[in-house]
């Protein structure tokens, strides 16, 4: 079995990365990882009231994230964090310090977010009611080398699930598991692209 690593979701609000994150930990539960899943909703109310929304202070949260990731994989435990996680140099940064991290880009039309739930958020953040939303009046920089790319308005969060698993598993991070989600083209693609990264 490999060593403890962190999957770290990253999307707009509404776009399936708490879902997906908490089937995920579940799912690697019963392969036998000790897992925990990091949610940045859930910290920031629990350990991090006083931060708001500016760029200095998601970036703070972020880096108290992954400080907590660094510790958990130090100590067996594979890290789980969904967060919307806005700016690329600073997922990047996060990369590097803890070493052992995949990135999964949960990626969504803004049209099928507003009808997702999470529509008041947006028309509240282009009212000027609320400020600092990714995507409306604060920015969201995509990965540009994700090693998974989840398209959750066209899959399941089963579908999506099984893609995360099988990349996993391609990257190593997993044994290796018969069903994972993918069709041969799929599994052949998403091979070609973990070349292109350098993994395989």
């Amino acid at each position: 079995m490999s060593d403890a690593f962190t999957i770290w979701f990253t999307g707009l609000s509404g776009s399936g990365k708490s879902t997906i994150g908490l089937a995920v930990g579940e799912a690697l539960r019963s392969r036998g990882l000790t897992v925990e899943v990091l949610d940045s909703g859930r910290i920031r109310q629990q350990l991090n009231r006083t931060l708001g929304f500016t760029r200095e202070e998601v970036e703070t949260n972020l880096v108290r994230l992954g400080y907590e990731c660094s510790l958990l994989n130090r100590n067996g435990v594979t890290a789980i964090v969904t967060a919307v996680s806005p700016y690329r140099d600073v997922r990047d940064r996060l990369r590097e310090q803890i070493g052992e991290f995949v990135e999964v880009h949960c990626r969504c039309p803004m049209e099928v977010l507003e009808e997702r739930g999470v529509g008041e958020l947006f028309e509240k953040a282009r009212r000027g009611e609320i400020k600092h939303v990714a995507g409306i009046d604060a920015p969201y920089e995509e990965p540009l080398n994700a090693e998974v790319v989840l398209d959750t308005d066209r899959a399941t969060a089963e579908q999506s699930v099984g893609k995360v698993l099988a990349a996993l598993s391609q990257l190593g991070r997993i044994e290796g598991i018969e069903q994972a989600g993918y069709t041969p083209r799929e599994e052949e693609m998403i091979r070609n692209r973990l070349k292109d990264l350098g993994y395989l």
